[in-house]
């Protein structure tokens, strides 16, 4: 399952962490966020056992510091972050082979 964060959880989990992290921008009004969030759970699945690589959400009404930091203006927004740092962003839905494979690119 996807790991929930929050403002308070964000650096801890995702800019302490040493590896890849996928977060996802979302909130629970926004339709493509809905058909987004299936897929993130997919992926969540797919890459459990994989110690280094982690799958987060974001809900970006109740989290307006860190989406502002990261200038999220549309969501779905689906970042990667390595060692800490932003290395790809996606806007809109994106496919489970899509995140798939920019993890994996990310993770090597």
């Amino acid at each position: 399952m996807a790991l929930e964060l929050t403002d308070q959880s964000f650096d801890q989990e995702v800019k302490e962490f040493d590896g890849v992290v996928l977060v996802d921008f979302w909130a629970p009004w926004c339709m493509p966020c809905k058909m987004q969030g299936p897929i993130v759970e997919d992926v969540a699945k797919e890459l459990a056992d994989n110690d280094k690589v982690k799958i987060a959400k974001l809900n970006v009404d109740d989290n307006k510091d860190k989406a502002g930091e990261f200038q999220v203006m549309s969501i779905p927004t689906l970042k990667i972050f390595k060692n800490g740092e932003a290395v790809e962003d996606m806007v809109g839905l994106q496919s489970k082979e899509v995140l798939l494979e920019k993890l994996n690119e990310h993770s090597k």
